[in-house]
């Protein structure tokens, strides 16, 4: 079985390899994806302040915008840090190209850090519902980006995002010719990659664009 936590650390999971052979085994699909991507892993930034905050910045933006929202931010503010954020009100931060929610989004997250409301320092430690119960507490962070989280920066190997596009329409594609699923049919799907459902979300993601997922 998978260990319940990883340590958040920058690169790939060490259970990659191990989840991988246990896929192949499970499940006919995996079994044709896998061989298809290489050496080619999930990846983490290994920040987590950072994580959280690129993922608001993104919200609802293509990646290129988001990125260049991101370096004007980093141009305005150095080092995209809490204590370096909470410098500026939400009305300078607007100066990088954020919309005013996300600048309001920006300096709650800087506070609940700086504040120490939050806890990263225990978060490899803590189960992952109990992690997305802290993240949803902040403004602008919903359950599919703490579940992003949980995978990118964490690297839990057990997350199913139940509610990503993506992941629907790639178990669509590769399990059901094209017709819509339900949430029991994906759940379903899933349940034969237990406990690797990260590795497993990962490698549909692969199937629908072949560039890897980031966050």
């Amino acid at each position: 079985m998978a260990p319940r936590s990883s340590q958040p650390a920058t690169g790939a999971p060490a259970y990659w390899d191990e989840a991988c052979g246990e896929l192949m085994r499970a499940d006919r699909v995996m079994r044709r994806l896998i061989p298809e991507y290489g050496k080619a892993r999930l990846q983490s930034r290994g920040d987590a302040f950072q994580t959280l905050a690129r993922s608001i910045v993104g919200q609802q933006i293509s990646v290129s915008a988001a990125q260049s929202v991101w370096e004007r931010l980093q141009a305005l503010v150095g080092a995209v840090r809490p204590e370096r954020l909470l410098v500026h009100d939400a009305q300078s931060l607007r100066q990088a190209g954020l919309s005013q929610r996300k600048a309001e989004y920006l300096t709650d997250l800087a506070t609940r850090f700086e504040q120490r409301l939050v806890h990263p320092r225990q978060w490899h430690e803590m189960p992952d519902e109990a992690i997305i119960e802290e993240l949803v507490a902040i403004r602008g962070i919903g359950r599919w980006t703490a579940e992003m989280f949980l995978m990118f920066h964490l690297m839990r190997p057990d997350v199913l995002p139940l509610d990503d596009l993506g992941l629907r329409k790639g178990i669509s594609q590769c399990y059901f010719s094209g017709e819509a699923v339900s949430r029991s049919e994906l759940r379903e799907v899933a349940s034969a990659w237990e406990p690797w459902r990260s590795v497993g979300t990962w490698y549909i993601w692969r199937s629908l664009d072949p560039i890897p997922v980031e966050y």
